[in-house]
């Protein structure tokens, strides 16, 4: 009778702590589902690059395509402030009045790390001709990676050529992308489009 009492007793026991582990075990997996992934850590808490870092990845990125490139950069500062993240990469475009634009390239942000990024987009417009160049994407006002996979609307009127680079702002909400471009090229003219920006290569440009 005591030996059963004793089994009894061990098996309530171990049922016991068969529970507590499982019970444990689903408060953890809990409290990691409730934790941001990665990619959604907002990049402005430890604030925006200086304009020295942007300038010095710049130079390093177009080589000896680089000069004038902060003065530039100091226009793009100057009209909307320091970015707190920004894309280097580079893309092909072509038009007959209607365009395409494809690209790739790596988002760089303070605190969620580097980020491989596509873009593409149709354009319409006075536009002929096509060209191929590196691009640094200025990002300004991004609160978490992810919401930099959407469509940006071109702000018409808003290319421009600063010392030998052509800049054309896009927004969405309060996100800016400001691309940086060596060269006039031959896509200057575009002056209504957008780009979408995916995490994967696509040929939809829609």
């Amino acid at each position: 009778m005591l030996a059963r009492t004793v089994s009894r007793s061990a098996s309530a026991l171990i049922f016991a702590l068969l529970l507590l582990t499982a019970l444990c075990t689903l408060q953890a997996a809990a409290q990691t589902a409730q934790q941001p992934p990665p990619a959604a850590v907002q990049p402005q808490q430890n604030g925006n690059f200086s304009a020295q870092e942007v300038i010095d990845a710049g130079n390093t990125f177009f080589g000896s395509a680089s000069s004038g490139l902060a003065t530039a950069l100091q226009n793009a500062f100057a009209k909307h402030g320091l970015p707190n993240g920004y894309i280097l990469g580079s893309e092909g475009s072509g038009a007959f009045i209607a365009g395409l634009t494809y690209g790739e390239g790596q988002l760089n942000t303070k605190n969620a790390g580097m980020h491989k990024v596509f873009w593409q987009g149709p354009s319409i417009g006075i536009d002929y001709g096509g060209d191929g160049s590196r691009v640094m994407m200025l990002v300004y006002n991004l609160p978490a990676v992810p919401d930099l996979f959407r469509r940006f609307g071109g702000v018409s009127g808003s290319a421009y050529v600063v010392a030998g680079f052509s800049m054309q702002v896009y927004t969405n909400r309060n996100i800016v992308l400001v691309p940086v471009r060596s060269g006039i090229g031959a896509r200057l003219g575009v002056n209504a489009g957008y780009l979408k920006l995916t995490q994967r290569p696509t040929w939809n440009p829609f």
